[in-house]
Formats: C-alpha cells, sequence, structure tokens
C-alpha cells in the first residue's frame, strides 16, 4: 500500500502546481517521500520542456517594481490558468522580475541572460517549467526611467493574478491624477505617447486607407483632403496617448488633463497577458 494520503497529493499538487496523475505517480514511485517526489517530478518535467516547446502559453500574470529611478515590467506566460495562479509561478515570476530590475533588462533577450543566483534567468524558468509541468515562457520585458511613476496593476479575475499592468513615468506632484491616467492607459491600450511619435509610414498608410474609403463612399473629390485630414486625426486619437480621449471624462483630451494637473508623461508602458 502506497505510504501517501490523498492530503499529501493535494499539497504536492499546490506547491509545485502539477497535474494530479503525475503527482500521484511520482509519490508512489517516492513511496510516499515527498522530497523525492520533488526530484522525480523535475527530472520528469525537464524531459518533457521540449516536447512543450510549441505549446500555447495564452495565461500567465504581469508583474513591476520600481528600483531607483527606473521601473521594470514583464508579461510571464504560462498554459493553463491553473498554473497562472499557483504560488510557485507567481514566486518564479518575482524571481525573474528582481533579476531583471537588476540588470534593467530593456528586452527579452537582456533579462533571459541576467543571473538569478548561480543560474541564469533562462536556466531558472526552464527547471521550474519542468516541475510545473508546463511551458512557461517571458514574454515581454521593458525597463523605462522617470522622475515620478504610477504602477497599476489589474485583475481581470479576483481568482487570478495581475492580468493587466501599465506602468507611468511622469514629472509632477499630483499622484493621484497621475493614477486615474495610468487606469486611462489600462482601459484605452493607446500604443503611443503623441502623435509625433507615430511611425511616418503608420501614418501614410492610414492616410492611403482611409482616402480609398472615403472614394469608395463617393466623397466629392474636392473635399477629400479635409476629410481624410480628419479621419487621420481620429486615427491618432486611437493609437496616441496625448490625443484620446480622457476615459473619465471624454469632452477632455489626456493631454490636457495631464496639463491641467501640472503633470508632464515621460512614457508609459502597457501589457496585457495574452494580448
Amino acid at each position: 500500500m502506497a505510504n501517501f494520503t490523498i492530503a499529501d497529493i493535494k499539497a504536492l499538487r499546490e506547491q509545485l502546481g502539477t497535474g494530479m496523475v503525475d503527482t500521484k505517480k511520482a509519490l508512489e514511485e517516492a513511496d510516499g517521500d515527498l522530497e523525492k517526489a520533488v526530484e522525480i517530478l523535475r527530472l520528469k518535467g525537464a524531459k518533457g520542456n521540449a516536447k512543450r516547446a510549441d505549446r500555447s502559453t495564452s495565461e500567465g500574470l504581469v508583474t513591476a517594481v520600481q528600483h531607483g529611478d527606473k521601473v521594470t515590467i514583464l508579461e510571464l506566460n504560462t498554459e493553463t490558468d491553473f498554473v497562472a495562479k499557483n504560488e510557485r509561478f507567481i514566486a518564479l515570476a518575482e524571481k525573474v522580475l528582481e533579476a531583471a530590475a537588476a540588470v534593467d533588462a530593456d528586452s527579452v533577450e537582456a533579462a533571459l541572460a541576467a543571473p538569478a543566483g548561480a543560474q541564469s534567468v533562462a536556466e531558472l524558468i526552464s527547471d521550474e517549467a519542468a516541475i510545473i509541468g508546463e511551458k512557461v515562457e517571458l514574454r515581454r520585458v521593458r525597463t523605462l526611467s522617470g522622475t515620478a511613476f504610477e504602477i497599476y496593476l489589474h485583475k481581470t479575475s479576483k481568482d487570478l493574478p495581475p492580468q493587466v499592468g501599465v506602468v507611468l513615468a511622469y514629472a509632477g506632484e499630483d499622484a493621484e491624477t497621475a493614477r486615474s491616467i495610468a487606469q486611462h492607459i489600462s482601459f484605452a491600450n493607446p500604443t503611443y505617447l503623441s502623435r509625433e511619435d507615430v511611425p511616418e509610414d503608420e501614418v501614410e498608410k492610414e492616410r492611403q486607407i482611409v482616402t480609398e474609403i472615403s472614394r469608395n463612399e463617393g466623397k466629392p473629390e474636392a473635399a477629400l483632403p479635409k476629410i481624410v485630414e480628419g479621419r487621420v486625426g481620429a486615427f491618432f486619437k486611437q493609437v496616441a496617448l496625448l490625443d484620446q480621449d480622457y476615459a473619465k471624462d471624454n469632452k477632455q483630451s489626456v493631454a490636457k488633463v495631464a496639463g491641467d494637473a501640472g503633470i508632464t508623461i515621460e512614457g508609459f508602458a502597457r501589457f496585457k497577458v495574452g494580448a
């Protein structure tokens, strides 16, 4: 008779985030020895990492930390929401974040190469994925510099860790308005800070598209320039933060709200799991 209980299976599964069948088999092989079962699961998981390479990682979390005059934000992904809310996965994300912040990582490559104890972040993630039993992937990392920061982490489900993360870098004293703008970014999903930051080729492509649409609608040729510029302006309101209508008062732009509050927005980052 196996020298372990249902409670042992539950405890080990919660600790590692492993599947029920694999956990039970490991405990059987280890004759109830929890430490040995962990090693068995780790070895089995290491062999399975390669097999999981092509799997989709659409679940996970976003986390961020301020360190001096910088903030590092990252998205760590896994396969299922069961693992995403597991304490081991959440702890892994914090270890990866600490290592990435220590080297001011501004790319996945830089973060994966960063030291995490006696190993690299890439090795740490691989080892933990072997234990967890799912593919784990560092999807995005960014480090922002700024005068002051607002970090906003939003849970789309109370049972899961934050799925949306925003970092707002700004100069000014109105922290309440800064937080409100960070929440706006979470909702409105701008791509650029200002219209001047939008690459010219993107603007030109949009101009060509709305010109074609306007012609197909039968708009008079003489009126096209004004119509097209109006529609390009609407495009800027979609992609440029400062041009956007403020979520809490759509009669004002974000630029006006920030200006009235004495805030200069220096930059931002927005990550959403799986997006």
